[in-house]
């Protein structure tokens, strides 16, 4: 099967190469990929040591973030080469603080792994939540390079624990150790035949449980708050806004103020969004001291505000969970004490589902459901209270992901 599976590598590269000319998307997914290699060749050296640490996008980066902290200091001889799938994640995080060279992924082609794998050499190699790519996995075990998956969330459906994945399940054999966030993943490995496994918990915790400290105040937002009580939407797609806008133009009351901030920052989707509230709505950058005081809705049109923007809600609204994006960071807006509303997709998200179940998120299916939650939480100060400290409270009791990891590398190293 990994014939068939590096054959499909190639065909698919060349339908996306003639993709390109129609697809901007896939024309930067390519194109900035060209320089890899040339990359790797001018800066990496064989005087120098190095971890390999790969992560999709943004979200994976976060998460690992804590764990990638520490294991630059425990291993403060070693650089570190920080790979993104994703050229969102790339594009945001390419100037950071952990990866002493930051690139993009090459295409999973075994002639792209082995070259990557020769040029780095890396001493330990780390593969955040999700990503299994058959042909690195591969050159790593070859090359009895120690890997390990962190954050790992296995389910029973994962297609390569089907009759017809037992392919890539071999794949599998090329990690020292599993990381994983839950005892159901556990299960799921050892019922697999994989027992080098370990419940680490999640690392988003020690990440989170510091935005507090980090938020940074934002010029007129006082004065549009003012008194009200505010609604932050964080990282919405079409039908997130799509509920979001049907309750704020049939809001009758002048006590509640609304700031929406899209997952992507695309000026023509923002002014359609504006064009169809009711009220008086102006985008961030547009933001200044009179017509802070006037307008009832914000739209964000910049990256890199959300968390202290989150920092002036009362209600909390994560998106992705209304249509099949999937569904942002939660976890976010919960540190700050708030209530959180979810869309109806969320079963991908094991916190979002114990949140529902101690009462400290709502989910919500449709606009009249999520009309008739806004109404009773906007309704119920003290209900909005004790749901944002059992939100708290949860991320409180979960700290202590990146102690475990790191326990088990200190032996290890």
């Amino acid at each position: 099967m990994n014939i068939f599976y590096n054959i499909l590598v190639y065909k698919i590269l060349f339908f996306l190469h003639f993709l390109k000319f129609f697809k901007k998307k896939i024309f930067k997914f390519l194109n900035d990929r060209k320089e890899i290699f040339k990359k790797l060749e001018s800066t990496i050296s064989k005087k120098e040591k190095y971890i390999w640490i790969h992560v999709a996008s943004l979200g994976e980066y976060e998460q690992g973030l804590p764990v990638f902290k520490e294991i630059k200091s425990l291993y403060n001889n070693h650089k570190i080469v920080l790979s993104f799938f994703s050229s969102s994640g790339y594009d945001l995080r390419k100037d950071n603080p952990i990866g002493d060279i930051t690139i993009y992924l090459p295409i999973d082609s075994l002639y792209n792994a082995n070259r990557f794998i020769n040029l780095i050499n890396p001493a330990i190699a780390v593969f955040v939540k999700y990503e299994f790519w058959p042909n690195f996995l591969k050159c790593l075990k070859k090359r009895s390079i120690p890997t390990y998956l962190l954050a790992g969330n296995f389910r029973e459906n994962h297609w390569f624990f089907k009759p017809y994945g037992n392919w890539m399940k071999d794949n599998l054999n090329a990690f020292e150790h599993f990381f994983v966030q839950n005892q159901n993943s556990k299960k799921i490995l050892n019922k697999n035949n994989f027992f080098n496994c370990s419940i680490m918990g999640d690392s988003r915790f020690e990440r989170v449980i510091e935005l507090p400290k980090q938020i940074k105040k934002i010029e007129y937002l006082n004065e549009f708050k003012n008194s009200k009580k505010c609604l932050v939407a964080g990282s919405t797609w079409f039908e997130d806004e799509k509920i979001i806008i049907e309750f704020i133009n049939s809001y009758k009351r002048n006590d509640t103020c609304f700031i929406i901030a899209p997952h992507q920052i695309d000026l023509n989707k923002i002014n359609k969004t504006k064009s169809l509230i009711k009220k008086e709505t102006v985008l961030m950058s547009n933001l200044n001291k009179e017509n802070a005081k006037r307008c009832s809705v914000i739209i964000i049109d910049s990256i890199g505000l959300l968390n202290s923007i989150y920092s002036y809600a009362d209600i909390g609204y994560v998106g992705g969970g209304m249509g099949k994006t999937g569904l942002h960071n939660t976890l976010e807006p919960a540190v700050f004490k708030i209530p959180v509303i979810v869309g109806k997709n969320f079963e991908k998200f094991p916190e979002v589902s114990e949140l529902i179940n101690l009462k400290g998120f709502i989910s919500v299916k449709n606009a009249k459901s999520f009309k008739s939650q806004m109404n009773f939480l906007l309704e119920n100060t003290k209900i909005r209270t004790e749901m944002g400290q059992i939100n708290y409270n949860y991320i409180n009791k979960n700290l202590g992901a990146t102690k475990k990891v790191m326990s088990y590398l200190k032996q290890k190293k």
